[in-house]
């Protein structure tokens, strides 16, 4: 076990995953000479050379579309979108013909892709460098769509993600990248796709959080009583999310309380509260509450603390809950 960053967690997982697999070839602006904007991928053209680790031109459509041919034709490419406000430009390529080609093709071929793209808030960016899209990715049926919450999780789910024989779409969170190290096993290793995390056990209220706000739930807890009785759940992948995991902890607990930071209205917090009616209305003692970003643009600099969920926001979501 070496105790890692995010950063290095991820650059770790691609080194290994290259290494075992001549398939794998990593792709995007910046990721060779300069390692990436975030360094994620440093050092991994010098290891591998211009052939498996590419710079290419800044046209997101081009690079998405190249990681199609190239993994319909055997390959398991890796490509980065330099931040996720930009995989908008690659949207036609993601949801018409990624996600779709297995179905399109009646199995006979599949995208074994893997698109990396840092994303939401905290580090007081330009102007579409902060984007939560995680929720326009899930209509993409025939698409995952991943976001770790640490170091840990990030090397799994990253190497899952690679060996996985269908499209990924992986959201770094970029508060995150630096903020902390886990020990994180030198070998690799694989956590579950569609399989949700119980970080700590409760009886009172669910907690269901992913990305960067999981440690912002996790500070929140820290000011209450150690015997809050408070469960909290970290999704990890957002599509297809581990329902199951939701379920069972709601029934046990007669409450939910759902944070994150893209906006409020069809966020993935919308689906899950929906699914919790469904299937616990007669287990639960409250509403089910949200502490979300806010339904406007996400704002530049100072102004983003503002917008994004804290740990008063957290507390007054965990009080309403319990008091109701």
């Amino acid at each position: 076990m070496t105790k890692m960053h995010m950063v290095k967690a991820l650059n770790n997982a691609l080194q290994q995953e290259m290494e075992a697999d001549a398939s794998i070839m990593v792709l995007g602006e910046d990721v060779g000479v300069n390692g990436g904007v975030f360094r994620v991928t440093e050092g991994l053209q010098e290891a591998f050379g211009k052939d498996r680790v590419v710079d290419t031109p800044l046209a997101e459509s081009a690079i998405v579309g190249a990681a199609i041919g190239l993994a319909i034709n055997g390959m398991r490419p890796v490509a980065e979108m330099q931040f996720s406000g930009f995989s908008y430009q690659a949207f036609a390529q993601i949801k018409q013909h990624a996600a779709r080609i297995r179905q399109r093709s009646e199995g006979t071929f599949s995208a074994p892709l893997v698109i990396r793209a840092p994303s939401s808030g905290g580090i007081r960016a330009l102007e579409h460098h902060s984007e939560s899209p995680e929720a326009f990715f899930t209509h993409c049926q025939g698409l995952k769509v991943v976001m770790p919450s640490g170091p840990y999780d990030a090397k799994g789910l990253l190497i899952a993600s690679i060996r996985d024989p269908d499209p990924v779409i992986f959201l770094e969170p970029k508060k995150i990248y630096r903020a902390f190290k886990e020990e994180v096993p030198e070998e690799p290793y694989t956590v579950p796709l569609g399989k949700a995390k119980v970080v700590s056990q409760g009886e009172q209220l669910t907690i269901i959080s992913w990305g960067s706000m999981l440690k912002l739930c996790q500070k929140a807890l820290l000011q209450l009583d150690q015997e809050s009785g408070i469960e909290l759940i970290d999704l990890r992948t957002i599509w297809p999310f581990d329902i199951d995991t939701i379920i069972t902890s709601v029934k046990k607990t007669g409450r939910a309380l759902i944070v994150h930071e893209a906006p409020r209205t069809a966020g993935m917090g919308a689906e899950i509260a929906a699914r919790i009616q469904e299937q616990c209305l007669l287990h639960l003692e409250a509403p089910v509450i949200r502490v979300t970003g806010f339904d406007v643009p996400f704002p530049q600099f100072a102004l983003e603390e503002h917008y994004l969920p804290n740990v008063t926001r957290i507390l007054d979501g965990i009080q309403k809950v319990l008091e109701f």
